[in-house]
């Protein structure tokens, strides 16, 4: 970056929990007493293990159903994408578009993005370095907005309660749902950022 300094030129470090500034050679944050380290511990191991456990759990979430829905005597169980799809024929289609965001597009963006800084950290890619460290902050915002879906079903499961009339009930899908969106929250939040500008330097550790 057309030699501008580290922090370690000024033997300074961050703390991950306080964002106070250390000393290099602390140990523990004077204000929270965290453990100081230049770079979060094995920042990329953990975010590749986080990642592929929310795949593996991405699969089932959108095979299994995540709603079962009594109304008059006839029931149904719904996956994710049978739940757009009957939002939209019935009109919905502010809901539909919106739970296909939530549910489908943003699990997706995180995926890859993630892949991407994941690749390229480990390759110690120079490409994009400011455009990548923008990309992750925005993944880091929208991240939260995946629980939409599992917030859906269960407002709607608490609140349309008519005995013999209609129910609706939460289904296993929706549990592994919830655990894609806590292990993509995970991940972003165990990757490191400044992996991508130490492509840079050499002697990074």
């Amino acid at each position: 970056m057309n030699g501008i300094p580290y922090a370690r030129d000024y033997k300074v470090t961050l703390c991950h929990v306080c964002s106070y500034v250390c000393p290099e050679d602390a140990h523990e944050c004077p204000r929270c007493d965290s453990p100081v380290h230049r770079r979060k511990p094995n920042s990329l191991t953990r975010t590749w293990a986080f990642l592929i456990a929310g795949l593996i759990f991405y699969i089932p979430a959108n095979l299994l159903p995540v709603m079962y829905t009594t109304m008059l005597g006839s029931s149904s169980e719904n996956t994710i994408m049978s739940g757009v799809i009957e939002f939209a024929e019935s009109g919905s289609w502010d809901i539909a578009i919106l739970i296909f965001i939530a549910s489908v597009v943003v699990p997706c963006i995180k995926f890859l993005v993630l892949g991407l800084m994941l690749v390229t950290c480990q390759r110690r890619s120079t490409w994009a370095m400011r455009e990548r460290s923008r990309l992750f902050r925005f993944i880091e915002l929208i991240g939260y907005w995946s629980m939409l879906d599992v917030l859906v079903v269960a407002l709607v499961a608490a609140l349309v309660q008519f005995r013999g009339l209609s129910t609706i009930e939460p289904r296993l899908g929706i549990l592994f749902f919830g655990l894609v969106v806590v292990m993509t929250m995970l991940a972003a939040m165990t990757f490191d950022p400044r992996l991508i500008w130490d492509a840079e330097v050499e002697d990074v550790r």
